[in-house]
């Protein structure tokens, strides 16, 4: 079955998040050390077709890439090198957070565990993945 894979990238973690196999929906998947997130990928794409991965671009509020933005250029250029022949789309990042928050609180999630970076990043996934594929539908 077709995915297409959502990455919100961070230093330490990255949240990744997977579309259903017709493309429709975005459902968070797992927060992984930054440092095994090309392993994470492959043994993934091992076992699933993987059609594509949509990265969140970390943007400030003019719309001029953020300090962030260089850690996810150099992150690029690892996924594009491990992956060539899998297209890889940007898709603005811009609050994300704050919308993962919410989604928590309105899915009724403990205080405590809307605490969780790693539900933030996996969340914060999906939400980059679904804004890609809800502006893309045809």
């Amino acid at each position: 079955m077709n995915r297409t894979i959502g990455i919100d990238y961070g230093r330490a973690r990255v949240g990744v998040a997977v579309s259903d196999p017709l493309g429709i929906f975005a459902s968070p998947l797992e927060t992984v050390p930054a440092t095994k997130i090309i392993d994470y990928l492959q043994k993934y794409a091992a076992s699933e077709t993987v059609v594509r991965f949509v990265v969140g671009w970390p943007l400030n509020l003019n719309g001029a890439p953020a300090e962030a933005a260089a850690d996810v250029e150099v992150f690029l250029k690892r996924l594009r090198k491990a992956f060539p022949e899998v297209p890889v789309e940007l898709e603005d990042e811009r609050f994300t957070s704050v919308l993962a928050h919410r989604a928590m609180i309105d899915g009724g999630m403990k205080k405590s565990d809307r605490r969780d970076k790693n539900s933030v990043d996996k969340i914060s996934a999906a939400i980059i993945l679904q804004s890609y594929m809800d502006r893309t539908k045809k």
